[in-house]
């Protein structure tokens, strides 16, 4: 198969399996990433595959290629992947490799790495992946091959300085049949909860539906089992275990964005550093509470690489982003852990006797739309993205720039950005009233096919 370029996206490498990569693009992503760890003077790294069905072969010869190039593996197999995070430092490798294709489709799938342990690679760091095989020069070596079980340090990470309060809790947690099958019931084993769980086995054909738990409809059996057994709360999680989704106690999908100001309200006066991270894809009503709170919002561009890192290096307590990425760092080493977040709220709840339907009460209300796709292609988009820039410019809106355009306004916002994983531009709206998210909707997405038609 011919290595595809576009495969080689901005936050890891991921495409459909026999169309667009298969074991030989995984053998030479194999060399080219040893290559690269050995000019950082790194001499292994870690390497796990979550359940897809392509995940296996495409491991062998990932691992075939990294030997070849003198660096050692240490094989921790079927895994979620922040239990890959975790064992590149429990093993102080601080490099991992991940077989992954998160939440896509299970045609999908592809390779999420980190240099250093803290974040994955992005950006211009991926590309070089590219540019190394294209290049053909890999360094060459005999690198030895280590399986390693890390199932038990994992399960005391996630469990440690976990503190239930009197309340019993009652949870519903739905695997999807995806990777968090593997490890959930061992860890809600050892937790003190009623817990009752859905699709827990593995299955990477995800026969009762998609993993992706930031989508409602994705939800629904989870909806019905919390309603049917009364439970305080019901959890998803997604293919690789590294996004969580929640349903209330009566049944209302609590968006990622609520989520964070639920722990906000209950970490604000835990922590040091009163500042908070968050994507620009959140609803305005999270930035409201935070400045009630007493919390500086620092608002960043999407991404999963890019907010991991930057809630990192500003050392926050509490990070996260819309599509279901969530880092902890206040009691955790931040890895965007699934399991791990579903807990925290667990222990919330805990510690109150008020249901977890009231816990978002008093927050400020607004209309926001769904992420709204539209195709344009790669070549012009970003040439659209500024076009969108001088209309802002021209209008005297007050917007930001650090992820396409966000227009910001007293009563809402505008989001017009560049899709980096496919040639689509995708926008969100948000407003006080349905009326306002109308004309906010129709100003921009006319503004938009302007500018597509102009930049053809």
């Amino acid at each position: 198969m011919k290595l595809i370029k576009e495969i080689f996206r901005e936050y890891d490498i991921r495409g459909i399996y026999g169309e667009e990569l298969d074991e030989t693009t995984a053998y030479l992503i194999g060399k080219a990433y040893g290559t690269k760890l050995r000019e950082l003077n790194k001499k292994s790294t870690v390497v796990a595959y979550d359940n897809r069905l392509s995940s296996v072969v495409l491991e062998e010869n990932l691992v075939k290629g990294l030997v070849e190039t003198g660096i050692d593996v240490l094989r921790l197999g079927l895994a979620t992947t922040p239990m890959c995070y975790f064992a590149a430092n429990y093993y102080g490798t601080n490099a991992s490799m991940m077989i992954t294709a998160s939440h896509n489709p299970k045609e999908y799938n592809g390779f999420k790495f980190s240099y250093n342990g803290i974040h994955n690679a992005y950006g211009d760091s991926v590309k070089e992946i590219y540019q190394i095989i294209e290049s053909n020069q890999f360094e060459k070596g005999n690198g030895k091959v280590e399986k390693v079980d890390i199932t038990i340090p994992y399960i005391n990470l996630i469990l440690d300085k976990i503190e239930l309060g009197n309340r019993p809790i009652k949870v519903v947690y739905d695997c999807g049949n995806g990777t968090t099958s593997v490890i959930a019931d061992q860890i809600f084993a050892n937790l003190n909860v009623e817990s009752i769980p859905l699709f827990n086995t593995s299955d990477g054909t995800f026969p009762n539906h998609h993993p992706d738990p930031c989508v409602y409809q994705n939800l629904t059996k989870l909806k019905e089992k919390v309603l049917e057994v009364g439970a305080d709360l019901g959890i998803g999680y997604d293919g690789d275990g590294d996004r969580v989704g929640f349903i209330d106690n009566l049944g209302n999908m609590i968006e990622t964005d609520k989520f964070m100001i639920i722990i906000w309200r209950y970490l604000y006066n835990k922590v040091e550093n009163k500042k908070a991270l968050f994507d620009v894809k959140c609803t305005k009503a999270l930035e409201d509470e935070l400045y009630k709170l007493g919390i500086t919002p620092i608002e960043y561009r999407t991404g999963n690489s890019y907010t991991r890192a930057a809630t990192a290096e500003g050392n926050f307590p509490f990070g996260g982003e819309l599509s279901g990425h969530v880092y902890f760092r206040d009691k955790f080493p931040g890895y965007d852990d699934g399991i791990y977040a579903g807990i925290r709220l667990i222990e919330l709840l805990s510690h109150t006797d008020k249901p977890l339907n009231t816990l978002l009460d008093g927050i400020n209300k607004y209309y926001s739309t769904e992420e709204l796709k539209v195709h344009v292609e790669d070549e012009i988009k970003f040439k659209v993205i500024e076009k969108m820039n001088q209309y802002c410019l021209r209008k005297k809106y007050n917007f930001l720039t650090i992820d396409g355009v966000k227009a910001k306004f007293e009563d809402g916002f505008a989001l017009v950005r560049a899709s980096n994983t496919g040639p689509n531009i995708t926008m969100r709206f948000e407003a006080t009233t349905e009326n306002r998210l109308k004309e906010l909707s129709d100003e921009f997405t006319n503004e938009l096919n302007r500018c597509i038609e102009e930049t053809k």
